[in-house]
């Protein structure tokens, strides 16, 4: 049955008009009753459809019309299951933990002990010394790096570990195969062929505003441990470092000059309860503990 759990998973995620939670409601259901056979009305119900129903029906009847086209597109993706094996044990703990992951590149990356770098996408030049002394240190004592391959701190952390000779993981929030923002083709590329980039965003998905704060919660769940480095209040990057505590992994911050916006986030955040840390030494000391 596994075959055809992943085959209508993926159909599910090319569907329109249902999101990861009703996806990961039918797949429940799958499993209690041990069978894919399930009507579209049925789906709706299971999956609790009601807004966008009609535009879930209109693509999955679309899809359903023309099933070589679909099993054509299948085969173009690399891409787990909740169910696989392979699938990151740390991320299945989360809410709405995704129901597919599609990847490029290295999939081993994901057994191995990670911490996130998050931060400003307009980060000043404390930022950006702060990644390139912190993150080749953190890389080199064996940790991977991931982010969100986004402008400023996330692609300079990106680029630091692969600098430092280290491995690093992209989250996207769009298909694989576009690179977003524009300016970052050559590291998304560079990631997707040497290292590792993931999405739960089938081929050909644009870049939307709601994508993103989706994506965080994967870098949160991916990884024991998040640094954050300059974040406005409200910023996307401060999100992800709360979801980190929410679910219960390390999160380490760098404090920054308190009459800058760009520190607000990371002052909020130490308030709170997270580490303030001084040097990346302070990170692979309390890492050292996941060792």
């Amino acid at each position: 049955m596994e075959k055809e759990i992943r085959a209508l998973l993926f159909k599910l995620v090319n569907c329109r008009g249902i999101g990861n939670l009703g996806r990961l409601k039918i797949l429940s259901f799958i499993l209690e009753n041990e069978s894919t056979e399930i009507k579209k009305e049925e789906m709706l119900r299971i999956g609790q459809v009601k807004r966008y129903e009609s535009l879930f029906l209109e693509s999955w009847n679309a899809l359903s019309e023309n099933p070589e086209k679909l099993q054509e597109f299948q085969a173009e993706h690399q891409f787990l299951t909740i169910l696989d094996e392979r699938f990151p044990p740390l991320l299945k703990e989360i809410y709405n933990c995704p129901a597919v992951l599609f990847y490029q590149g290295n999939i081993e990356l994901l057994k191995h002990k990670s911490i996130a770098f998050v931060g400003a996408r307009e980060a000043s030049s404390y930022g950006v010394k702060i990644v390139r002394e912190f993150v080749p240190a953190i890389s080199g004592a064996g940790w991977v790096i991931v982010s969100g391959l986004a402008k400023g701190i996330d692609s300079r952390s990106h680029e630091a570990a692969i600098k430092g000779q280290g491995q690093t993981i992209g989250v996207v929030g769009t298909g694989l195969d576009i690179c977003y923002p524009k300016e970052n083709t050559y590291l998304h590329r560079l990631i997707a062929k040497e290292h590792l980039l993931i999405s739960e965003h089938p081929n050909g998905t644009p870049p939307r505003k709601h994508h993103f704060p989706m994506r965080n919660r994967i870098i949160a769940g991916l990884c024991q441990a998040t640094c954050l480095i300059e974040a406005r209040r409200n910023s996307g990057s401060l999100i992800t470092a709360q979801s980190a505590l929410e679910y219960g992994r390390e999160v380490f911050v760098v404090p920054g000059n308190i009459f800058l916006p760009h520190s607000e986030g990371c002052h909020t955040l130490i308030y709170e309860g997270a580490k303030a840390i001084f040097s990346p030494q302070n990170i692979i000391e309390e890492l050292n503990f996941f060792r």
